[in-house]
């Protein structure tokens, strides 16, 4: 029987993702609907499905919005082909792209600019990449594990660097870049690493967790690879753990013989969920309910979009 659950902290919201989600709902405001949206803003089913009930207009491509319509550009950033079909259409374009994205094209162009070999770590397919990769697609190679940075061949081993997808597990990423640097010892990589703060402070909370718990519950969507990254991290720690969208999903087995749950959210889950499973388990006569974990502030602020900024002042 279940007596206790203890919340991770620090978890939900990063500071991209209510950026991204602001963006929407500001154009909303200021435009009016419908605003399309490239891909989903952020990786959670919630999010979207509210968004679309106040008017957003999620596509899979640029090339669905009508000629002159209001865009907003996702989270997880696009290749430099979409802005130019965006701008080919007479799209007003809002560029939601989380900043910490952005840096990582910025280091593609660059490294590329140089004449190096690219190797983007990362999941192939995962909206993110795909952006990086249209940075420069014809030096980058995308490497998903340690055996494939073993496999791995480039015409000059030493014009070599490393860029990341933002939302990776940090001890994977840890063992492919060992085994980059092994092998290709002039390796350059970025100063400060990819991997976003967030993605990073909600792993480590889970660790703490892990020692404290029979069975973790991860809040977020199955395409969410931050939350992904969560279930894994616990899993790693010899922890059951599943991805669960929000309480519908519990499946009362996983609390056969479970004293304490551990509970935490993906970086594009909002907090409203975690209250949701928090009742699900009081209304099973769950009374003990807390936060443990580091006191981590978290005060990283990213502006909105200037074509929001500049379309306010426009307005007032």
């Amino acid at each position: 029987m279940v007596k206790r659950v203890l919340l991770a902290a620090p978890r939900g919201y990063c500071a991209g993702v209510e950026r991204a989600i602001e963006t929407v709902e500001r154009a909303l405001e200021l435009y009016g609907a419908p605003i399309y949206v490239r891909r989903q803003i952020v990786h959670n089913a919630h999010v979207v499905r509210e968004l679309e009930e106040r008017g957003a207009v999620f596509v899979e491509s640029e090339t669905e919005a009508p000629i002159g319509a209001t865009l907003v550009l996702s989270a997880h950033g696009a290749a430099p082909s979409v802005y130019e079909e965006a701008a080919a259409r007479r799209l007003n374009a809002i560029d939601a792209t989380c900043p910490l994205v952005t840096k990582v094209h910025a280091e593609a162009r660059r490294y590329a600019a140089e004449g190096c070999s690219i190797v983007l770590i990362g999941h192939a397919g995962h909206d993110e990449v795909e952006g990086t990769f249209g940075e420069a697609p014809e030096a980058i190679r995308v490497v998903g594990s340690a055996a494939e940075a073993e496999a791995l061949e480039v015409p000059d081993p030493c014009r070599v660097a490393y860029i990341t997808q933002t939302t990776l597990s940090v001890d994977d990423t840890a063992e492919i870049v060992a085994v980059l640097k092994r092998r290709f010892p002039s390796l350059r990589g970025p100063q400060v690493d990819d991997i976003c703060y967030a993605t990073t402070n909600r792993q480590n909370a889970v660790k703490e967790l892990a020692g404290e718990v029979d069975v973790l519950l991860v809040i977020g969507s199955s395409n969410s690879s931050n939350s992904n990254r969560l279930v894994e991290v616990a899993r790693a720690a010899g922890i059951e753990a599943h991805l669960i969208d929000d309480e519908t999903e519990i499946e009362e087995r996983w609390l056969d013989g479970v004293e304490t749950v551990g509970l935490t959210s993906g970086a594009s889950a909002p907090e409203r969920l975690v209250r949701r499973v928090c009742e699900w388990f009081r209304a099973r006569g769950v009374t003990e309910i807390r936060t443990i974990g580091p006191r981590l502030v978290e005060d990283v602020f990213f502006r909105l979009p200037v074509e929001l900024r500049r379309a306010a002042t426009s307005a007032a």
